[in-house]
């Protein structure tokens, strides 16, 4: 099957600092303006919060600081070669922070190795914590920042209090003098929260992030910084508007997660950022794309174009009809999938899928647990993967489970299902 294939001029990596020289989707040479606080008051970036500061690192983020630019390690964690080699591919391509899955104390004991090996290169390291919070004690003398979800705190230790969890990882970070990342995420909020907020899941992303801010602080931890996520590109503006207004002085991480395959990833990514970092919101970037491992440098390539752009005032034209339509979400590629298969499939899916471009539907292709329940449970059709196979559900209905080789079938079916319903 012939897959969609992104093209984006690699950059050498001398030129790679916070004035950088770009090539745009043409092949045209562009030259970067700082991306941090400019005293132009035409500039977009004249117009960034004050937010405080927060090291991480050798990375400064907020307080007008240049904003930077983040990926993830797409490989399994305990693969250490795959890992040392993502990271390396990660910072010649100019990747400020690079963040590692870390789900068990076997891939705490490879970040250890993965940290040494890769020490030359002195990558600024942060790790994603999901479910198991006190791995945090385990991983913090290997890294720089540690992002904890608060709607995966329930989980683990279900009879102990939220914030006696909120309260131990603060003394972790505290005492390994590192930063910490509060990463809501729309497809696992805190069940609490989306029964309180109904249809308002921004509400209750907004709702989540401020209560763990609040929790931080009562304990006199402020090196943090908060994310707001969607798949939704408005949701995000909307989701990262709202906490900026109610606390103006905390760093924002910006990102539209599971914004799928280039070129739409990149277009859904670039309307939520001009917007907000044209009115000075966010202070450090992911672009979430779902590609092959040895493509994931594109996600920086992305973001500095997108900086790039936005510093220099050029606001790319939407799509006509972008908004209307099919709408593929994909989770970017990371350590946590479950099966390589997933990116292939991704790819074709939207391959078998082009005559429905034109239809109002939202088809969810998910690579691992963290998220595809509930993102595939917000889609019409939605496609969960795991080690052997592929949950295919029909909204919250699962459907069945079914190899990586008869799926492609199945959904086609589905589809041409769903499309006779809604007409």
């Amino acid at each position: 099957m012939e897959r969609y294939k992104w093209n984006i001029k690699w950059i050498g990596t001398q030129s790679l600092n916070k004035n950088r020289v770009l090539l745009d989707l043409a092949g045209n040479a562009e030259v970067n303006t700082p991306m941090s606080k400019s005293n132009d008051s035409t500039s977009p970036f004249s117009r960034r919060k004050d937010t405080r500061l927060v090291k991480v690192g050798k990375v400064e983020i907020g307080s007008g600081r240049s904003i930077a630019i983040q990926s993830m390690a797409a490989t399994k964690t305990q693969n250490i070669e795959a890992t040392v080699n993502q990271i390396k591919l990660l910072t010649e391509a100019g990747a400020d922070i690079i963040r590692v899955a870390v789900d068990s104390k076997a891939d705490v004991i490879a970040l250890a190795e993965i940290r040494r090996r890769t020490d030359e290169l002195n990558p600024t390291i942060s790790v994603d914590l999901q479910e198991n919070y006190r791995l945090a004690a385990e991983v913090a003398p290997y890294v720089d920042k540690i992002r904890y979800n608060p709607g995966h705190l329930h989980h683990h230790e279900k009879s102990k209090p939220i914030k006696d969890k909120v309260a131990f990882i603060a003394k972790v970070a505290a005492t390994h003098n590192i930063a910490l990342r509060i990463g809501v995420n729309c497809g696992s909020v805190d069940p609490q929260k989306l029964l309180k907020f109904g249809a308002d899941d921004v509400g209750a992303m907004v709702e989540s992030a401020d209560e763990h801010c609040a929790m931080l602080e009562n304990l006199g931890f402020t090196r943090y910084v908060v994310s707001l996520k969607d798949s939704d590109w408005r949701k995000v503006v909307e989701g990262n508007r709202r906490f900026s207004e109610m606390r103006p002085n905390v760093p924002l991480h910006l990102g539209v997660t599971e914004a799928g395959m280039p070129p739409d990833g990149v277009i859904k990514t670039r309307i939520a950022f001009e917007q907000l970092i044209s009115e000075g919101i966010g202070d450090t970037i992911r672009v979430s794309l779902t590609l092959p491992f040895e493509d994931k440098g594109q996600e920086i390539l992305a973001g500095q174009e997108i900086l790039s752009d936005i510093a220099a005032g050029r606001f790319r034209s939407v799509p006509p009809n972008f908004d209307e339509g099919l709408n593929i979400i994909s989770c970017p590629s990371c350590s946590r999938v479950e099966n390589e298969a997933f990116i292939e499939l991704a790819q074709d899916i939207k391959v078998i899928t082009k005559f429905a471009e034109k239809e109002d539907l939202t088809i969810a292709v998910m690579g691992c647990r963290v998220n595809g329940p509930g993102e595939t449970d917000d889609a019409d059709i939605g496609l969960w993967c795991g080690p052997t196979g592929v949950n295919l559900k029909k909204g919250e209905e699962l459907i069945g489970h079914f190899s990586y080789t008869e799926i492609i079938p199945r959904v086609k079916t589905l589809l041409d299902k769903t499309i006779s319903e809604k007409s």
